[in-house]
């Protein structure tokens, strides 16, 4: 059977959290209070546990932003005492004036691979992150992301259908830098119109050379492990990008409110099936791999 890199999962304190304290705030996911606790990598290893999964990349969960070497020296303690993750995506702020002072205190952390700011705005307040919908086009923006590329880092791009021009522009941009698209590009809107712009839009970010997809995060929308919905979107998404160009991620402790770490892994193997050993070896473990310099 197929080995599998997890290219996007998370660990958390709780307390670091602010998005999980006080009220709760509707999310993209729904209502969240099974996960409104601490997930350490003992309960990811043990939720792993079976499905085959040989390395794993950690993505930043948000805590608060003056934490952010904080967040990535607890991600790297967890690495160094149990072996997970391989890899790990951070933050920084990429509206700084230089991000590199940013950049430069997390050099010494040798999980390092690559940096999130999550650029999605949607008209439903209860999809929107950013505060605008224009981040990809922001000057400052752009020139701090281009700096990647002077680490060898990666930018992991969440955007949504309407964005991605305007993201596949900041790709563009950025030859140097390596950009993992989160979630397949997030199809929220499942109507055929919404289809049609989704794919439109990955089309437009498949054309830039340097932009790879994570299948990742399916049941955001949907709430709920659905391996025909998954097929569709692997299926699309293998069709635009190609297998060498997409990666598989759990997004757990997210998906775990509705469905089992076993049951989503046969849920994106059964969409792979038909596809090929091939291209199921690349989608779960070869692009990854090459991407994150796990090997």
């Amino acid at each position: 059977m197929t080995a599998i890199i997890d290219a996007h999962h998370h660990i958390w304190r709780r307390r670091d959290l602010p998005w999980l304290d006080g009220p709760m705030q509707l999310r993209i996911f729904g209502a969240y209070e099974p996960i409104r606790r601490d997930y350490p990598i003992h309960e990811y290893l043990a939720d792993i546990a079976g499905c085959e999964v040989t390395h794993s990349v950690y993505v930043q969960a948000n805590w608060a932003k003056a934490s952010f070497e904080e967040e990535v020296a607890y991600v790297q303690r967890a690495a160094d005492e149990t072996g997970y993750p391989h890899g790990i995506v951070g933050y920084a702020d990429f509206l700084a004036d230089d991000v590199r002072p940013q950049l430069d205190r997390l050099v010494k952390y040798r999980g390092m691979r690559g940096l999130r700011m999550q650029l999605h705005w949607h008209a439903n307040p209860q999809y929107r992150f950013a505060d605008r919908p224009d981040l990809a086009r922001d000057p400052t923006f752009r020139r701090n992301v281009a700096h990647l590329s002077e680490y060898g880092w990666t930018f992991d791009l969440q955007a949504f259908a309407d964005q991605m021009q305007g993201a596949a522009e900041l790709a563009a941009s950025c030859p140097g830098v390596t950009f993992i698209l989160q979630h397949a590009g997030m199809l929220e809107d499942l109507s055929a119109p919404g289809r049609a712009r989704w794919q439109a839009g990955m089309r437009c970010l498949a054309a830039c050379p340097n932009v790879v997809s994570k299948l990742s995060g399916l049941g955001t929308f949907i709430h709920r492990n659905d391996a025909e919905h998954i097929g569709t979107i692997v299926g699309d998404t293998l069709e635009i990008f190609g297998a060498n160009r997409c990666l598989f991620g759990s997004n757990f402790p997210i998906e775990k409110m509705w469905t089992r770490y076993a049951d989503l892994v046969a849920a994106y193997r059964r969409a792979l099936a038909p596809l090929g050993e091939a291209a199921a070896r690349a989608a779960l473990y070869d692009t990854a791999a090459r991407i994150y310099r796990l090997n």
